[in-house]
């Protein structure tokens, strides 16, 4: 095999030239911002300055006294307001001559640049300049017309950008290398995606350099090893044929969105974050939780009282049952609280029903037609009134709204490794398994649930699964 190794004291660079292309639209963002920001500045003085009134419930008589002359306006506010937008998406990273976020994303984060310029501005004028802006109205249009017009253009200019890579413009060609082929993922990526040709998997340097035939923009190893002759090679190879050269993560392939970039020093480090309920997160779903328990607490209080004292008719003290429940991280037990629907006695009479058992694909235990269950505890159980209790483990920090299914001490010690992933956040009160299927689905499919619950969450799958909640109790599917 040919040594690719550059002579000795010869300095390289790991180099993967940008398309012309890409630094193209790139650059042109910027004017092409402040251009769309100045618009809509000089727009808003427009509308207000001849009482147009775009917000319906705002009624509009005269013009504003406080207007500045529009020579002034320009001077004093359009052209550095414009300016400040450009400042504030440059350090939110919009201006990133590779982007490699989706539309989506970077919609998000011009919504935060138009949000961060009002409270630069309104801060500008109340702290430093120690007065009010001279129009709210006209501050209200000018965010507005800003964030359509920047986003409109953006999105313009982003359709312009698909169309020339679907000419073959800007594509960049890719070649994966390595003994193994690429993930299923990675490959369907490659293969689809407007911005990459690819041409194929190679195994060895020959394979490399008969695919020279077509200029190649970057190469990809799905197995590198430091300590091996072959990745360095490789890699020495790139650099002095100044070809962009990447590497899959060896490990966590199987969810590489929960892998994140991070610095130790000046040392890039890759590392896997088990969950998004992490740092800001965590905080919000957190905060989720206090002020939803508490409205349901307030609003469902009349039902909490009828149900209590229902049981206590029934079946006398206690009222409630408490069961002891593993929490987050798979560590100390936290008490579970639930209105009491079964006999007094019935933890003691479980090896009467045992044969009751219809789980038996995993450790859970589950009885049809359980003969423990009192009369007011069949009504509560098919409503899941009994659980309602736990919006007061929610608001203490003991579980959470949404979140796997609180687990036994005794189940757990069954579970294997791969089940225990999903203590990596708290218990929940429901969850996307609960709302599959309750206590249809098998053990296997339940973890599978919690697990893509806990690898994809989001504030909006919370939602989503509240409201499917609501509408599986309802419906009485798969109640016990």
């Amino acid at each position: 095999m040919r040594n690719w190794r550059l002579p000795a004291g010869r300095q390289v660079y790991s180099v993967c030239p940008m398309k012309k292309s890409e630094i193209l639209f790139g650059v042109t963002r910027v004017p092409l911002d402040a251009l769309c920001a100045l618009l809509a500045l000089l727009l808003a003085y427009e509308l207000r300055a001849n009482n147009v009134n775009l917000l319906p419930w705002v009624a509009i008589k005269d013009a504003s006294s406080t207007l500045p002359p529009s020579a002034e306006y320009m001077t004093h506010f359009a052209l550095p307001g414009a300016v400040a937008f450009v400042v504030i998406a440059m350090l939110l990273g919009l201006y990133s001559l590779q982007v490699t976020r989706s539309a989506w994303s970077e919609v998000g984060r011009l919504l935060l640049a138009s949000l961060v310029w009002i409270v630069a501005v309104m801060a500008w004028y109340f702290l430093v300049r120690q007065e009010l802006f001279f129009s709210r109205l006209l501050l209200i249009y000018a965010t507005t017309l800003l964030t359509l017009l920047v986003c409109s253009a953006r999105g313009l200019l982003l359709l312009l950008q698909r169309e020339l890579l679907a000419m073959g413009i800007g594509v960049r060609t890719v070649v994966t290398y390595g003994k193994h082929p690429p993930s299923e993922p990675a490959t369907a990526t490659l293969q689809s995606d407007v911005r990459y040709r690819y041409l194929g998997h190679v195994r060895d340097m020959a394979a490399l350099q008969a695919a020279y035939q077509n200029r190649i923009d970057l190469v990809l190893q799905t197995d590198p090893d430091p300590e091996s002759e072959a990745t360095l090679t490789l890699i020495e190879h790139c650099r002095s044929t100044h070809v962009g050269y990447g590497f899959f993560p060896p490990v966590f392939a199987d969810v590489p969105h929960l892998l994140v970039i991070e610095r130790m020093g000046l040392l890039p480090m890759l590392r896997f974050r088990p969950t998004p309920l992490d740092g800001w997160g965590r905080v919000i779903k957190r905060l989720f939780d206090i002020v939803l328990s508490l409205l349901f607490i307030v609003l469902l209080s009349p039902l909490l009282i009828g149900v209590a004292i229902a049981v206590l008719l029934e079946s006398g003290f206690p009222i409630f049952y408490v069961s002891r429940r593993i929490g987050e991280l798979g560590e100390k037990p936290v008490p579970v609280i639930k209105f009491r629907s079964m006999v007094k006695d019935a933890d003691k009479r479980i090896a009467e029903v045992m044969a009751l058992n219809h789980r038996v694909d995993g450790p859970l235990f589950k009885a049809k037609s359980d003969p423990r269950v009192t009369k007011v505890g069949k009504f509560i159980r098919t409503w899941s009134l009994d659980e309602l209790p736990q919006f007061f483990n929610v608001l203490a920090g003991h579980m959470s709204l949404v979140g796997p299914r609180p687990h036994l001490p005794q189940e757990v010690s069954l579970y294997t490794s791969y089940q225990r992933r999903v203590f990596a956040v708290r218990p929940g009160m429901t969850g996307l398994a609960q709302v599959s299927g309750r206590s249809d689905l098998s053990f296997d499919r339940e973890v599978a649930l919690d697990l893509q619950y806990i690898e994809e969450w989001s504030l909006l799958l919370d939602l989503w699964v509240l409201w499917r909640t609501f509408v599986v109790v309802t419906g009485r599917k798969g109640a016990d």
